[in-house]
């Protein structure tokens, strides 16, 4: 059993065993079937393309890693698209996820590349509280059933949805979300998720549904007067985004 005294390693990952590893953590994080599962090859491609590939370990079990591509914008800014964060149930909580993040941007930075992007379900509070505070992410696209249909039951079986976030690495407000100080932000929209979602994805999707078109539809608007996600609220009933002009 995991505790807070667990000693965790953090490393890069370059063997077929390690990635056949990070397959099968695939499957007991999100419960994918075969045919959902990143392969082999491409922990492989990543690995030897400028993408990252890193493990977390207690003593010589990988109980999380994380994968990144590499990629390059229109105008051919360099960036890495961060696809895969997974950490095993029983060692939820105790920073790893964090670890790995943070040694994904120290790798980014002594590279020279200052964009680290990812996608992630507005409806998981708390994947988003990590992403935009613990972090220091922003969020200024929604994208509609990114990956279609998916056989994990994490998704309820609703459209994937997802809000693209946009990690600034090399940034003050970045280094200081990253150190616990975030700065003061202007707020101008508020679009909430209600603590019951995980639960109504279970066993109300058409509740969870009704909740998740609605703030598409906020998201959207928003986005599209310019507005960006720069922080994140959460109470004992919901956990709220905030929107406000893009830093």
């Amino acid at each position: 059993m995991a505790g807070s005294e667990t000693v965790i390693e953090v490393r890069r990952l370059s063997a077929l065993a390690e990635f056949s590893e990070a397959l099968r953590l695939q499957q007991c994080v999100w419960g994918f079937a075969d045919s959902d599962l990143v392969p082999v090859a491409l922990f492989v491609v990543a690995s030897k393309t400028g993408g990252q590939v890193f493990g977390a370990y207690q003593a010589e079990q990988m109980v999380g890693f994380c994968l990144a591509l590499a990629g390059m914008k229109p105008e051919g800014q360099p960036f890495l698209h961060s696809h895969m964060l997974g950490v095993l149930p029983a060692y939820r909580d105790l920073g790893i996820g964090r670890r790995l993040k943070l040694e994904q941007r120290a790798d980014a930075l002594a590279r020279g590349i200052e964009l680290v992007e990812w996608t992630f379900d507005p409806l998981e509070i708390k994947n988003a509280f990590f992403n935009i505070e613990r972090l220091g992410a922003i969020v200024r696209r929604y994208s509609e059933n990114e990956y279609g249909s998916t056989s994990s039951p994490l998704h309820g079986g609703l459209p994937t949805d997802r809000c693209v976030a946009e990690w600034w690495i090399a940034t003050a407000r970045v280094a200081a979300m990253v150190g616990g100080k975030p700065p003061e932000r202007q707020v101008e929209e508020r679009i909430a998720v209600p603590v019951q979602i995980e639960r109504w994805c279970r066993d109300e999707p058409i509740r969870a549904l009704e909740i998740q078109r609605a703030n598409r539809g906020r998201f959207q608007r928003s986005f599209a007067r310019g507005l960006a996600v720069t922080g994140f609220e959460r109470t004992s009933a919901q956990g709220v985004y905030l929107l406000g002009p893009s830093p």
